[in-house]
């Protein structure tokens, strides 16, 4: 059951290669935060719907919630802009390469110390060189 969870991410960041590249040409055309803004429009329509339509939780209680949990939609917007402003010089592989770094990278801080309600898993020499040989995957494809 677990395995499907791990294909359901890689298709999800198939998912993201796409995008990068397909809003990176959108950028050429209507402009680097027109794409991203047009981005985040057209994804509220979609989600309002399904949250209309199909949407069970108390969307309401978001003001009871720690507003630190509230920050994922300028998280959000920062990944795209850099996505879509990064892409036409760099490229979709390096763009992609170093945003799975940087996930990396945070992703076993945040672990380490237990932020932000995570199970903590100490940092190891394994993944340190995990992500040292990402780096070096960053330096040979580019």
């Amino acid at each position: 059951m677990r395995y499907i969870f791990y294909v359901l991410a890689l298709l999800a960041g198939a998912a993201l290669s796409f995008e990068g590249a397909i809003y990176a040409e959108l950028g050429k055309t209507i402009g680097q935060l027109e794409t991203s803004f047009y981005n985040f429009f057209m994804g509220s329509i979609i989600m309002g719907l399904l949250w209309l339509f199909f949407g069970k939780g108390r969307l309401s209680y978001a003001v009871e919630a720690p507003k630190w949990t509230l920050l994922g939609g300028l998280l959000g917007v920062v990944y795209l802009t850099a996505i879509v402003v990064s892409v036409p010089f760099v490229g979709v592989g390096i763009s992609m390469v170093a945003v799975i770094i940087g996930q990396l990278i945070m992703s076993m801080i945040i672990e380490h110390f237990g932020w932000l309600g995570s199970k903590k898993t100490k940092i190891n020499k394994e993944k340190i060189f995990a992500v040292l040989s990402m780096i070096i995957a960053l330096i040979l494809i580019n």
